[in-house]
């Protein structure tokens, strides 16, 4: 394990995998691992070559444990602060405004922050037999990253999750809708992510793009704002030659040729 690169980032067929990789310590979120992201997220941002995003981890059972808190606590008894202080952006506002779709293939269990980061996320992907949890209540912690999900769980279920802090089999949550698909093997967990980016980069890319911000902007905005924010993301892509292109191929019966534009 390296802490000077906990977080590695490569791009193959457009589809940009970051990965977390501290198996030794469970895939915690140390200092370095969570600025690490930040940087990820603002270089996927700008990355042409890069139309979606899989999130993953080293294989060691776990996705992510959450926030390092045996570094938490070396930081406080040595320097006086809380470790979020050292954290460019402790809460990873910058992944959710990604404007890729990102595939969470989390290979094992997930807790506190791998949570954090799994909610961010846009499609995920489980392994059968895991957990997941937000334990903040049992370190003395909080949640606050936590609120987004009372659009994706019953809030009864949310309330189990941040007041008691026990973890959940991931079997539950899925059967919410939490997770798209679940799966017997870390490789499949994997293969599933990639088999779901690639049919993303088969779409045209300002469609996809609008429809991920469309959704997002609902979340924030309500249905009926939601909607006029909507209308107005997806101006570009109806004015745009790909809004040409995909009639036409169709007609052709042929694959189209996305130009982005």
């Amino acid at each position: 394990m390296s802490e000077v690169e906990p977080i590695h980032y490569s791009v193959k067929d457009n589809i940009a995998t970051i990965t977390i990789d501290r198996p030794a310590r469970k895939n915690a979120l140390s200092v370095e691992a969570m600025n690490g992201l930040t940087n990820a997220w603002e270089r996927v941002e700008q990355d042409s070559h890069a139309r979606v995003v899989i999130l993953t981890s080293a294989d060691c059972g776990v996705f992510s444990a959450g926030l390092d808190l045996k570094q938490a606590a070396e930081i406080k008894a040595r320097d006086g602060v809380d470790i979020l202080t050292l954290m460019r952006d402790p809460m990873q506002t910058a992944m959710r405004a990604v404007s890729k779709p990102i595939i969470a293939a989390m290979t094992g269990s997930l807790m506190a922050g791998g949570m954090l980061l799994a909610l961010k996320c846009d499609l995920r992907i489980g392994l059968r037999g895991t957990r997941v949890g937000i334990t903040e209540v049992k370190m003395g912690r909080g949640s606050p990253w936590a609120v987004p999900l009372l659009w994706m769980l019953p809030q009864p279920v949310l309330m189990e999750l941040v007041l008691i802090g026990e973890t959940l089999p991931i079997e539950r949550l899925a059967g919410y809708g939490f997770v798209n698909y679940l799966e017997e093997t870390p490789d499949d967990v994997r293969a599933r992510a990639l088999q779901l980016a690639l049919k993303i980069v088969e779409g045209a890319p300002l469609s996809v793009r609008a429809a991920k911000a469309s959704v997002l902007a609902a979340m924030d905005l309500g249905c009926e704002k939601g909607l006029v924010e909507a209308n107005k993301l997806h101006v570009e892509t109806y004015g745009s030659l790909d809004a040409v292109e995909g009639p036409r191929a169709f007609a052709e019966k042929r694959k189209p040729i996305w130009q982005g534009k």
